[in-house]
């Protein structure tokens, strides 16, 4: 057996993407690589037919986005073309080589068949109606860039600044057979189909007056030409037609509490109009929003209906992600629990096939049967990796926090561990704040462990996966009860275990855990080492720069540039005189989510005063460095973290 190594994210691989063939006792799914050469990574195609598993698709590129015709005959799917664009792509399951169907200058994406199967409906991006000349289109001189709307960049966007040309969301449909080509949908709007009935389709838009404040959409039935409003001011994920074309299943979130609210399920009787609230009295939400750092290419879906009254869905409750089953009139049961994450779903009427994760299994494709309730295992693509790799499995965590809030979380022995040797820990905190840590395998807490460390890993307040009021406890409260929850684990877990050597602490964090180990360090002096990653420091400036600044701080602090005491007050950067704690500050350059300057303020406020700090950058790397960076820039990364703790965190002399 093999300690776990940084480069084991090249030999770890992801099952993601199932998806039913009709007619057939076949699914699909993808599994995806991390090529160390090519510094990239690569997803194929798979079918599982009941016998064992075929690889479909051999090219080393990332397919994505499949779907398949009605009749079981056809597969359509993404992937680039010869100019790297993302076109759509069709696979006859008679033989033959793939055939391109689209040809958008752009590229287009999410296919769906028509239910004659002639017919494939897509989404591509589009903007205004403006032309260029020839000379214009050929000039190498810069142009300026005209901004007239809050909403004009996005992290991931155009490097490197991320701002994308303003186009729209507008759905098109092609012939299969002549590639003739037909806009549905089109206008200043994003619009985004859902599904197609037999005398139209349903849709969603988020079409308004004042684009740049608004955060839902409205969803449409257009039936014979002619729309029908169904559900207004809220965002919706899916919405799917039942079989029998009486219902429609939603999946929406409403902004009750802006972007902490739970999302939930609603059916919708067309017959008569009536709307079934299914899950919010579950108050847990429907849906994963799960930290994790190796599984690849998710497609999140999170219902399906497997007759004409009954469908599954999947809900992130205490930490897991587990499949439930729900019926026309709104009753539920679960059917599938269990200490794991659930991170991709499709099911017909014989059972439901999912990709699950554990602590210490990266990802495979299962089947849940609905008649005997057996979980069966359909892949194995990482058992030679956990077979011969040591692998901690965590122990979970309960405790009571300084309000008697009870707060859940998982705690890591080293993987070399043995009683009567002392050890340090590290903690590490998740991002969102709105997320989740999960049963589910997480390659850097195994790092960690295997370098020796105890690894401390919660769900403060604001962690999906619990009650409503717990998600949105944090919310005007940054730095204070979320803060107390972390130190109480620590307490807890320090005081449960001896070994544990508490001169020897380490805390890490992104994103919104970049945040919070900001703050940690300037509250206090528990720490001997910290790592803060795509961090917030000054949330004044945060709330112009960031692409979701100026309406996350009303959100999310409570208050804008009319109360600068509070935005002040929750900003790390108040406190960084106070910093005694060795921070190392790791940053991408083309983060616009939480952009660099956060943490360029911070360490040169650290610096000035005399602190013992440092910053590195990662070039070419957004907000999603750690999950779906440049490989290359993922080792550097926790080559960094490790490096560091490995620097200031040492070992007592029984630990040795």
């Amino acid at each position: 057996m093999t300690k776990v190594s940084i480069e084991d994210i090249f030999d770890i691989q992801s099952v993601s993407a199932p998806k039913v063939v009709p007619n057939s006792s076949s699914v699909t799914y993808l599994t995806s690589r991390t090529d160390k050469d090519e510094d990239t990574y690569y997803a194929y195609l798979h079918s599982h037919n009941g016998q064992g598993n075929i690889q479909l698709t051999y090219k080393d590129e990332v397919i994505g986005n499949v779907c398949h015709a009605y009749n079981g005959n056809m597969t359509a799917f993404t992937a680039p073309d010869k100019d790297k664009k993302t076109q759509i792509f069709i696979l006859r399951h008679t033989g033959g080589e793939r055939e391109q169907i689209t040809f958008e200058k752009d590229g287009a994406s999410n296919p769906v068949f028509s239910s004659d199967d002639e017919t494939i409906y897509y989404s591509v991006r589009e903007g205004k109606d403006t032309k260029e000349s020839e000379e214009e289109k050929d000039s190498k001189t810069p142009k300026p860039t005209i901004i007239n709307k809050m909403k004009y960049k996005s992290d991931g966007g155009p490097s490197p600044y991320g701002i994308f040309p303003e186009k729209y969301s507008q759905i098109k449909k092609v012939n299969i057979h002549t590639k003739e080509t037909e806009v549905v949908l089109k206008g200043e709007a994003n619009y985004q189909l859902h599904d197609l009935t037999d005398t139209g389709f349903i849709y969603s838009t988020d079409q308004s007056d004042n684009p740049d404040f608004n955060f839902s959409s409205k969803l449409y039935l257009r039936k014979n030409g002619t729309d029908q409003l169904l559900r207004s001011d809220m965002n919706v994920f899916k919405a799917e037609l039942s079989p029998d074309g009486s219902h429609i299943l939603m999946t929406v979130m409403t902004r009750q509490y802006k972007n902490a609210t739970h999302p939930h399920i609603e059916v919708l009787n067309l017959t008569t109009g009536d709307i079934i609230d299914v899950t919010t009295a579950l108050d847990k939400p429907v849906g994963g929003l799960v930290a994790q750092d190796t599984q690849q290419n998710i497609d999140g879906n999170p219902t399906k209906w497997i007759s004409n009254s009954e469908y599954v869905f999947i809900v992130s409750e205490f930490g897991s992600v587990n499949l439930y089953q729900g019926d026309i009139n709104g009753h539920i049961k679960p059917l599938y629990r269990g200490d794991h994450n659930i991170f991709g779903m499709d099911a017909d009427e014989s059972g439901a096939y999912l990709t699950i994760s554990t602590h210490v299994s990266p990802s495979e494709l299962y089947k849940f049967d609905f008649e005997t309730e057996e979980l069966v295992q359909l892949t194995e693509v990482n058992k030679d990796y956990v077979s011969k790799t040591t692998l901690v499995y965590p122990e979970k965590i309960k405790f009571s926090s300084f309000d008697e809030t009870t707060v859940h979380g998982w705690f890591m022995k080293p993987a070399d561990y043995q009683a009567g040797q002392i050890y340090p820990m590290v903690t590490n905190i998740h991002g969102g704040p709105h997320a989740l840590y999960a049963n589910t395998f997480f390659h850097e807490m195994q790092v960690l462990a295997a370098k020796g460390y105890a690894v401390l890993f919660i769900n403060p307040r604001g962690s999906h996966s619990y009650s409503q009021e717990f998600v949105d406890a944090v919310r005007g409260d940054y730095g204070n009860g979320d803060y107390k929850d972390i130190m109480a684990a620590v307490d807890y877990i320090t005081n449960k275990y001896d070994w544990i050597d508490q001169d020897n602490l380490g805390v890490t964090g992104g994103s919104y855990g970049g945040f919070m180990t900001n703050w940690i360090v300037g509250h206090t002096n528990r720490f001997k080492a910290a790592v803060t990653q795509r961090s917030i420091s000054n949330w004044i400036s945060f709330r112009g720069v960031s692409d979701i600044g100026y309406y996350f701080t009303d959100w999310q602090i409570l208050a804008g540039l009319d109360d600068l005491g509070k935005l002040w007050h929750h900003s790390p950067l108040k406190y960084a005189k106070q910093v005694e704690t060795p921070l190392l500050i790791l940053h991408g350059e083309e983060d616009i989510r939480c952009p660099i300057e956060q943490a360029e303020q911070f360490f040169i406020e650290l610096k000035y005063h005399g602190k013992e700090t440092e910053f590195v950058r990662f070039p070419s790397s957004s907000h999603e460095l750690s999950r779906s960076g440049k490989p290359s820039l993922r080792l550097a990364r926790l080559e960094q973290i490790t490096g560091w703790f490995d620097k200031y965190i040492s070992y007592s002399e029984e630990g040795k």
